[in-house]
């Protein structure tokens, strides 16, 4: 007990010291993951269930709804960091803050379906611009720190990605309190986040970042297109993404059956948040240790299926109060624990599979395609759950889905633990012939204590895919506003 107290206290102490070394701008920029996800998460959560009650929308199209938010933010993702490499952090970061806001209150307002389907697109799209901005500048300055001799970057990505999840745990908090006014004030609310956010900006924020080097490079489409196993690998994570945005779509119903009320919702939502919190790196770590690519998600993607198989074994007896909430909290918690082993791991593989010289427009690709996939299959769950089917069935079909996805991901040489790494090194040697070097880790395994950390070269613009398991899952890629 000693020991794992010690271990605990270790662990914050480093934490803090990560905080106060590090400038102002990854300070701002980790502060801005956490008022993004606090804004956000105090709207979203609930409204699948606005616009199925207050709306009148039909089970389909509040599918469509859902998965269009989705898709402008994921499918567009690419096109937003294209943006940022053209003209920099700052714009992008402020244009994407201003569109929420109009977004937000315009949602606030909307009482018709294309005024809801116009204030949808507008929040999606100015996560797709600011996301990627935040996300590749928080890692471009985590590079910068490690290079300089101040420790692994993973400390402040670590750091990063425990800012977004706190606002993804505070939001739904903040969104169930104002929801006993109205969701027009939990609207409200959420742009007033943003408008402190781009007043942040607009004061701190400094017009040109040194170093950052804006890349005006073309082509690349046509072959992704034709690079099958990386589509493979798009339809396998579009389907975890799918299985991730039925805690919009399907569970509000089941929590609302259950409890005859959405209130329980937000306590489902802090749950998930705070596991990332406490469990992400451990479990990474974990899995770094055990576990290849393929196994991770294949793990993942199982763990998933069986949260919905949970849920659908419970609906027979029709159960309510709390015990009627139990088999929705194990599909939250399953459905949780397979996201952090899916979206490290599909991460990691995406420079094996990349062309040379294009990992950041694979990254990209990849929350396009899967965007793309939820859009498609969100409007499917949302016409499954309208058929009236007795109550296990669309449980069930949902859970094949994950479990189906496994026979699509890519296979990996017989005897390899870990893809080649072709795409890699491929950047390595790109980078060589610039004569520029990749960045140097400040540590080595055993050497110090220091764990294994990736070194794998940056894009300028994009955040590096690590290839270890310590850095934290993308903010994009995963639930972040």
């Amino acid at each position: 007990m000693t020991d794992l107290l010690s271990r605990v206290l270790a662990a914050k102490s480093r934490r803090e010291r990560t905080w106060k070394d590090l400038s102002p701008l990854p300070r701002l920029l980790i502060l801005t993951q956490l008022a993004f996800n606090l804004g956000f998460f105090a709207v979203l959560p609930f409204l699948a269930e606005h616009l199925g009650t207050a709306i009148g929308m039909a089970g389909w199209l509040v599918g469509f709804v859902l998965g269009l938010r989705t898709f402008s933010q994921q499918g567009l993702f690419v096109i937003g960091g294209r943006l940022v490499d053209r003209h920099g952090v700052r714009p992008v970061v402020l244009a994407g803050c201003a569109l929420r806001i109009v977004g937000l209150a315009w949602l606030g307002y909307a009482e018709r379906t294309w005024t809801v389907v116009g204030a949808v697109l507008l929040i999606g799209f100015a996560a797709a611009l600011f996301s990627p901005a935040v996300e590749s500048e928080v890692a471009r300055q985590a590079v910068l720190r490690e290079q300089e001799g101040h420790g692994p970057r993973t400390r402040v990505l670590a750091l990063f990605t425990v800012a977004g999840q706190t606002g993804a745990f505070a939001g739904p908090l903040l969104g169930a309190l104002l929801l006993g006014v109205d969701f027009r004030s939990a609207c409200l609310a959420g742009a007033g986040v943003f408008v402190l956010v781009l007043a942040g900006h607009a004061w701190l924020m400094p017009q040109h970042i040194p170093g950052r080097v804006r890349n005006r490079a073309r082509g690349g489409v046509r072959t992704l297109l034709r690079n099958r196993r990386f589509l493979a690998l798009c339809c396998a994570y579009g389907s975890y993404l799918l299985a991730y945005n039925q805690l919009y779509l399907a569970l509000p119903d089941e929590v609302e059956r259950a409890a005859g009320s959405p209130a329980p919702l937000s306590w489902l939502f802090a749950l998930s948040s705070l596991l990332v919190v406490l469990a992400q790196l451990p479990v990474t770590r974990w899995a770094g240790d055990r576990l290849g690519l393929r196994s991770s998600m294949t793990a993942g993607l199982l763990l998933i299926a069986v949260g919905f198989t949970v849920v659908a074994a419970a609906r027979p007896a029709d159960l309510t109060g709390i015990i009627g909430l139990l088999p929705a909290a194990g599909y939250v918690v399953l459905l949780t624990l397979g996201q952090m082993l899916v979206v490290p791991a599909a991460r990691a593989w995406v420079p094996d599979l990349a062309e040379n010289g294009r990992l950041g427009l694979y990254t990209g690709a990849l929350s396009s395609v899967s965007g793309l996939i939820v859009l498609i299959g969100s409007f499917a769950t949302g016409s499954l759950l309208d058929l009236g089917l007795p109550a296990a069935v669309p449980w069930l079909i949902l859970a094949t889905v994950p479990a189906l996805a496994v026979t699509l991901l890519p296979r990996l040489p017989e005897g390899t633990d870990r893809p080649g790494g072709r795409g890699i090194d491929s950047l390595t040697a790109s980078r060589k012939a610039a004569g520029t070097a990749p960045p140097k880790p400040s540590g080595s395994n055993g050497s110090n204590g220091s764990p294994p950390r990736s070194t794998t070269p940056r894009v300028d613009g994009m955040p590096p895919t690590s290839t270890g398991w310590t850095g934290p899952s993308p903010p994009s890629l995963s639930p972040s506003g």
